[in-house]
């Protein structure tokens, strides 16, 4: 019993830091766009992004059902498989972190777990159709959703304020699209706490389930819920500087119009399907929105070099964070010894990725430089476009000179 209590504190540990990182890695879903358009500072946005991320765990534990009590099947579930799903979760955010890839933490966790429930007790273990209904259809239908949401509300935008010539107009325009710029990226923060933090609610409340501390089909208990929404405001309130640097400005150029569009499509897609208990990815749903808004803009493109990396993380992340799961719980079960051995590759694994990170370190500081020159296909598209709404087309000064006459030739009137 005793080995029983320590496994599951080092579990509820575990869920508890990949929910850190889950606020660190997610922080630009809320926050990236407004950063990048100067709309709040960026120490600003990740401490407000934090406080909404709390209040957000909040509001509905649908999701946190969802997860404990659909995914995979809870009978005969051994606790260590949980931890062994934390760790495929965890150090698949630190990879996609490092290389600045906004990758769902969402799907980590969902393929950390069915890997190791596979390991553990075969594909019986795995409720398929909760899987397909709640988890993959969504991931398809989020990003879609939220980038025609946010395609047809920029396009929209633009062409309420076309007749808006008088500059005076133009900068009152620009600062009350700022302002519902934050008001939006506050939304998305609540969203997001109200659909990622549920996640740890769900893998703890399994975990208790596992260890006989709690009954089959319980709700999350109140500290349950309160740890995870501080968790994840910590994970956010550090900020995720590398993915805030992609999604703000590594995927499209956006300005105030663009990002209100962006992020207030993806609120209500996020905060949808957390009504429905659907436990998709507002990674995708955000970066959906980001895209949308890119090319809802008369003359914007997407950076699909950027786009296309990020769309490979997404296929990757279940499959991938599938086999650390299932490697950590073939560990796991050769007893506790395994478990050790487990928690020391996962300390060694998250301070080598630190350690890497610090080469080239980005923070508040330098978010917004050192932007990712565009690719041979954004770079052509943007030759053929047209100037960006807005933009000044410079007068053409070019003289033209006249060719030069043979000495006795007469000038060809035409070119006089």
């Amino acid at each position: 019993m005793e080995h029983i209590t320590l496994l599951l504190a080092i579990v509820i540990v575990t869920a508890l830091v990949f929910d850190f990182t889950n606020g660190f890695h997610d922080t630009a879903n809320a926050m990236a766009t407004t950063i990048s358009t100067g709309a709040l500072k960026p120490k600003t946005a990740v401490a407000m992004s934090a406080v909404l991320n709390l209040v957000g765990a909040f509001l509905s534990v649908e999701v946190a059902k969802t997860i404990s009590g659909g995914i995979i099947n809870e009978n005969g579930l051994r606790t260590e498989v949980i931890f062994a799903a934390l760790v495929g979760a965890i150090l698949w955010n630190l990879l996609t972190w490092l290389v600045g890839l906004p990758s769902s933490s969402s799907h980590a966790l969902f393929g950390g777990l069915i890997g190791a429930a596979v390991m553990s007790a075969g594909w019986s273990s795995i409720n398929g159709g909760t899987v397909v209904t709640k988890v993959l259809l969504p991931a398809v239908a989020a990003p879609v959703v939220a980038g025609i949401a946010a395609l047809l509300a920029t396009k929209l935008t633009y062409r309420l304020n076309r007749k808006i010539t008088d500059e005076a107009q133009l900068k009152s325009t620009a600062k009350g699209y700022r302002a519902g710029q934050i008001a939006s990226a506050g939304l998305v923060s609540l969203a997001h706490g109200t659909n990622d933090a549920q996640k740890t609610m769900g893998i703890i409340t399994l975990a208790l389930v596992t260890g006989g501390v709690l009954s089959p089909g319980s709700n999350p208990p109140v500290w349950v819920i309160a740890s995870a929404g501080v968790a994840i405001a910590m994970g956010t309130y550090l900020g995720g500087w590398r993915i805030i640097r992609t999604m703000g400005s590594g995927l499209t150029e956006l300005r105030p119009p663009q990002g209100f569009a962006a992020q207030t499509s993806a609120a209500t897609v996020i905060l949808a399907s957390s009504h429905l208990g659907f436990s998709l990815s507002t990674t995708q749903s955000c970066s959906g929105a980001v895209m949308g808004a890119g090319l809802g803009r008369k003359g914007g493109v997407v950076r699909w070099s950027t786009a296309t990396r990020m769309f490979v993380a997404w296929g990757l992340t279940l499959p991938a964070a599938g086999l650390m799961g299932a490697g950590a719980e073939f560990l796991t079960k050769q007893g506790p010894w395994g478990v050790g051995a487990v928690a020391v590759l996962l300390v060694a694994g998250s301070g080598a990725i630190w350690l890497l990170s610090r080469r080239k370190p980005v923070d508040h500081t330098n978010v917004n430089a050192g932007t990712e020159p565009a690719g041979v296909v954004t770079t052509a598209i943007s030759a053929v476009s047209p100037p960006p709404a807005g933009a000044v087309v410079p007068e053409l000064k070019t003289t033209i000179s006249a060719p030069a006459q043979t000495a006795g030739t007469p000038a060809d009137p035409a070119t006089v």
